[in-house]
């Protein structure tokens, strides 16, 4: 059973920085491809970034120059560093992993969410 554990997540200021982290319990980050989505109140879940198991990653436009996904084979843990947040990124974000080296289709498993709130 696959289990996804997040933290990180916070109230910051406008131009600033937080590191979300999603720890992997049953999967392989190494084999399977994994990704952040964040979700508005009242909109469906988008996914900002992600990293395929050969390593090739994608950026949402939005976040791209901001936001920097990363992975940790040996401790099988997912990262999210996003810099020069604006409060248009407050929203809950999830970890999630493909059951499949690539993005593709909808992800298997998912985590259980972290609030990102950016203050004006």
């Amino acid at each position: 059973q696959v289990q996804l554990v997040e933290s990180g997540g916070g109230l910051v200021q406008a131009g600033g920085s937080l590191r979300l982290s999603c720890a992997a319990f049953g999967t392989s980050f190494s084999i399977n491809a994994t990704g952040w989505y964040r979700q508005f109140p009242g909109r469906e879940r988008v996914l900002v970034a992600g990293i395929n198991s050969d390593g090739t990653i994608y950026y949402q436009g939005s976040v791209k120059g901001r936001f920097i996904i990363s992975r940790d084979n040996v401790k099988n843990t997912l990262y999210l560093q996003m810099n020069s947040l604006k409060p248009e990124d407050t929203a809950t974000y999830y970890c999630a992993t493909w059951s499949k080296p690539y993005m593709a289709g909808r992800a298997a498993s998912w985590g259980q969410g972290t609030q990102v709130t950016v203050s004006s």
